[in-house]
């Protein structure tokens, strides 16, 4: 599996945001001296868009701290709801933690606890994997932090199972993200997860970000402009290949069209995606597989056609590999509820 992402079983949304769906509700926890990056990216990809329009999820900033909080950068914001929040939340986001690692307060813990308890969804972005740990809540767990915390995690609490790699890690009801611009990876997977790939898509598509970036924190932060020339061409041959994921790819062929050797197109591809070309196109065909049975109605086995699969058997071999499913519940799941 890609370290890009780490999944379990059973971690596919158990109902989605129809038109008559009640809106989840998705309380984000803020404090004082937090980054207003790290606030703002719950808000940016779950809150309404612009002109208002509905998203299916009602986000509400909460604190324990008392109002106004300063931020890191030189204002202050009032939150308008205390913790009492996190007991009505179906999620519950810490978008972040004081950098040096002090303990979160006994109200916080206590909220994240009992938020836990009753089946809660709980998110820990960058350093917010520390309170959701300081309350015993990956104990057992596999979880992710900013690369330059992530010992200081696995030293202060031996239970976790720390991934050092990962830009997100998804165990079902707790997800956790590496740092920064990976919590924008982690919520618009979330937003998949919940509300399907096409709104995930539509998400991305506002914020002007990838839906989806292959690789770990090895790579730290996308390139906005390539390096080379040859990072253009791999650039513009991987956006053709996506757009035709129906058609067979190799390597060879691929570096023919971005007139490149195949060493060469390899390093690229390797330094760019952080994983194999076999993963990539998997990763690509699923996002397309999605789309497809979200949106229409086309027959499990022209989806598998149209997707790149070959077969309606190759399709659901990786639905159930992936995404711990098969074609015909994920259809079902994302089109109860809609016109």
């Amino acid at each position: 599996m890609d370290d890009y992402l780490i999944q379990p079983p059973g971690c596919l949304p158990a109902r989605s945001l129809g038109s008559g769906a009640a809106p989840l509700r998705i309380a984000v926890v803020a404090f004082d001296g937090i980054t207003p990056f790290h606030l703002s990216v719950p808000a940016l990809v779950f809150g309404a868009r612009p002109g208002g329009a509905a998203t299916g999820f009602e986000v509400r900033v909460c604190a324990a701290d008392p109002a106004p909080l300063r931020t890191t950068a030189g204002f202050s914001i009032v939150p308008e709801y205390g913790l009492a929040e996190l007991e009505r939340a179906d999620w519950v986001i810490v978008p972040s933690w004081h950098e040096d690692g002090r303990p979160a307060p006994d109200a916080l813990v206590h909220a994240l606890r009992r938020a836990g308890a009753r089946g809660a969804g709980l998110v820990g972005l960058c350093l917010g994997a520390f309170p959701l740990a300081q309350a015993g809540l990956l104990d057992g767990l596999r979880a992710t932090t900013h690369w330059a915390y992530a010992d200081r995690l696995a030293e202060r609490h031996p239970g976790v199972r720390v991934e050092r790699e990962a830009l997100y890690v998804d165990e079902g009801r707790v997800l956790t993200s590496a740092g920064v611009a990976a919590g924008l990876d982690c919520c618009l997977h979330l937003l998949g997860r919940l509300g399907g790939a096409a709104a995930a898509g539509r998400a991305a598509r506002t914020l002007v970000v990838a839906p989806h970036r292959d690789g770990g924190q090895a790579q730290f932060i996308e390139r906005p402009m390539p390096a080379s020339p040859g990072e253009g061409r791999l650039a513009r041959v991987l956006g053709w290949a996506a757009a035709h994921v129906e058609q067979p790819h190799t390597i060879d062929t691929l570096a023919a069209r971005a007139a490149m050797s195949r060493r060469s197109f390899t390093r690229h591809f390797q330094r760019a995606t952080g994983t194999s070309l076999k993963q990539w196109l998997l990763a690509r065909r699923l996002e397309r597989a999605r789309e497809l049975l979200e949106e229409g109605a086309l027959p499990i086995d022209a989806v598998a056609q149209a997707a790149g699969f070959g077969s309606a058997l190759s399709l659901r071999q990786h639905f159930r590999a992936r995404l711990r499913t098969t074609p015909t519940a994920y259809r079902r799941t994302f089109r109860e509820g809609r016109p």
